[in-house]
């Protein structure tokens, strides 16, 4: 088990799975490694849930530091294809966050979810000691809809095409531009640049896009791991091979700066709002069209194939383990603290 991040799935095969709690048969999809979602039934109805932690990072500033968070939590129901619709969320907040920062963080979190047609509909909200930022609390989302209508992760097919949209470290390179302008080390206009992909967190949209445009057999979010950990996950779900040409990866403006300049593989960060999605060749097309309609970078980057694993430009690709992203924000905080630490001096 990594020091950081989520927990490898030698540890959630042997200390989460084997005890989930009562055995209901209304439960359709339950904790699965790799799946972003569970699945209840409800008369009939699906009812899609996914469950995440709520950071709050004050120096994005309050408001869009909301909405940050909310796009984050948001992620894992959207790519089953059914649209999120309703929220219960914890805050619990550090004892100095003030009521002026609550009102703008809301507003963010709030104004967003209106955007995207989400209820929150119970929570719990308080200051408590020993609480500090960045992670302050949790949310749980709900989407209703047809059991037929969801699209899994590990459904993709031998023959389907493999469809990106955003491309690689677009979170990370957000975040780091807007955390840590001056410790990344490039010129003013990179920065900004980089500082844009922020907004590319953003994934609910995209993937009612992509899931209205055609026959998508799979769709997946790339956070911890990248695109690397995410399609392994895909494909190791389908029991299939996955052939990625990186040439045809989109790749946002900034993100290679960034990730050069400290040292990241931007295929093995955190990089939500990031889709990937198998896709019926018939149909890929229109559902590059549909992300790219949005103004999201997209393209077929590679196919589904029969055999196993993630093999890109034809050489097979180990799980990256630990998201390197987290030893790179310990070192850009440790810089910003010298740093600060100099001004004062």
């Amino acid at each position: 088990m990594s020091d950081l991040g989520k927990i490898d799935r030698e540890v959630f095969d042997t200390v989460i799975y084997p005890d989930l709690g009562a055995d209901r048969e209304d439960v359709v999809l339950g904790p699965t490694h790799g799946i972003d979602f569970g699945v209840i039934d409800v008369g009939g109805e699906a009812l899609v849930t996914a469950t995440d932690p709520l950071s709050v990072l004050p120096d994005l500033g309050f408001e869009r530091a909301g909405r940050f968070a909310l796009d984050v939590v948001l992620a894992d129901v959207a790519v089953s294809g059914i649209p999120p619709s309703h929220l219960s969320v914890t805050f619990t907040l550090p004892p100095e966050m003030t009521d002026d920062e609550l009102a703008a963080m809301w507003r963010g979190f709030a104004g967003r979810a209106e955007e995207v047609g989400v209820s929150v509909v119970t929570g719990h909200t308080a200051r408590y000691s020993g609480v500090d930022y960045s992670w302050v609390g949790g949310a749980t989302v709900l989407g209703v809809g047809s059991h037929d209508d969801i699209v899994r992760p590990d459904g993709a097919r031998p023959g389907d095409k493999l469809v990106v949209g955003t491309g690689p470290g677009a979170e990370v390179t957000g975040l780091f531009a807007n955390l840590f302008p001056e410790q990344i080390g490039l010129s003013a206009d990179r920065i900004a640049t980089a500082q844009e992909r922020l907004a590319d967190t953003a994934l609910v949209e995209d993937a009612m896009a992509a899931a209205n445009a055609g026959a998508v057999t799979a769709m997946h979010d790339a956070t911890e791991g990248g695109i690397t950990g995410a399609f392994i996950e895909m494909a190791d779900g389908a029991g299939a091979r996955f052939d990625v040409n990186s040439e045809a990866m989109p790749v946002a403006d900034g993100v290679e700066d960034v990730c050069d300049a400290l040292d990241i593989d931007p295929w093995h960060v955190s990089s939500c709002g990031t889709l990937l999605a198998a896709v019926d060749p018939a149909d890929a097309d229109d559902v590059v069209g549909a992300l790219r309609d949005r103004g999201t970078p997209a393209a077929v980057v590679g196919e589904v194939t029969d055999g196993e694993g993630l093999y890109v430009d034809g050489a097979r690709q180990p799980h990256p383990g630990a998201d390197p992203s987290w030893d790179a924000f310990a070192r850009l905080q440790a810089a910003a603290s010298t740093d600060e630490a100099s001004d004062q001096q």
